[in-house]
């Protein structure tokens, strides 16, 4: 086969502890899947299904523990946002999965952030259009190593925070998610296939807030590490 260009590498996210790489194929993300969060942009917290946008796969910037990246201010934005998130990895496909299987298909877990240009998103939302424009943009969705499913323990019930410039924004525990990992999965499933390489931006809690160049954004999971982003 040839092509008329050469095909851009894959984007892979770096395994904890090792040499190896997840290739990334999809990337789904959960709105509003925090009570408080969902309270603070608006809504009811009632436990609606859930509903998902998508991100190009080569909008997931990979960064390595203990260093911090440099992410430009994307354009035509005057109101960037942080969302700081757990990441689940698929490892194995499948559709209409059942809840109780729903975990046996992912592979590991990370940090993530769900950086969104809140005033297009706002603007997209008004108009009753896709939020693409407000989510789906370049080097939206930084992401720390993935550690496998095996190795992290009560990720369920993990404290999940961020801070700017070294003050508390989020902070909150994964065992608050309306919508848990596996039911998300198992929910998913059924409307896509689900394969292995598809990441899951799992939701963001409440303290969303915007951050301006020069801010330096940290982050964590309980036993998944720090993620590290500053704004160039």
């Amino acid at each position: 086969m040839s092509f008329v260009f050469d095909p851009a590498a894959p984007v892979a996210v770096p395994v904890a502890g090792g040499r190896d790489s997840f290739p990334v194929r999809r990337v789904y993300c959960v709105g509003r899947n925090y009570a408080a969060h969902a309270r603070e942009m608006g809504f009811d917290p009632d436990r609606e299904p859930p509903f998902f946008f998508c991100k190009p796969a080569d909008a997931v910037v990979p960064v390595a523990e203990g260093s911090t990246l440099s992410l430009p201010y994307p354009p035509e934005t005057s109101n960037l946002h942080y969302e700081i998130e757990l990441v689940a990895a698929i490892g194995r496909g499948g559709a209409d999965i059942p809840v109780a299987q729903a975990l046996e298909h992912v592979w590991g877990y990370a940090v993530g952030l769900d950086m969104t240009r809140r005033d297009l998103q706002m603007k997209m939302r008004e108009a009753g259009r896709p939020w693409e424009l407000g989510k789906a943009f370049d080097l939206s969705g930084p992401i720390g190593p993935l550690h496998p499913a095996a190795s992290v323990q009560n990720i369920g019930k993990a404290g999940i925070w961020l801070q700017v410039n070294g003050t508390n924004k989020q902070k909150s525990d994964i065992g608050k998610l309306i919508w848990s990992v596996a039911e998300t999965v198992s929910y998913l499933s059924r409307y896509f296939r689900l394969e292995a390489g598809d990441l899951i931006y799992t939701g963001t809690p409440e303290g969303v807030g915007p951050v301006v160049r020069g801010d330096r954004m940290v982050g964590g999971v309980d036993g998944l590490g720090t993620l590290s982003v500053e704004m160039v």
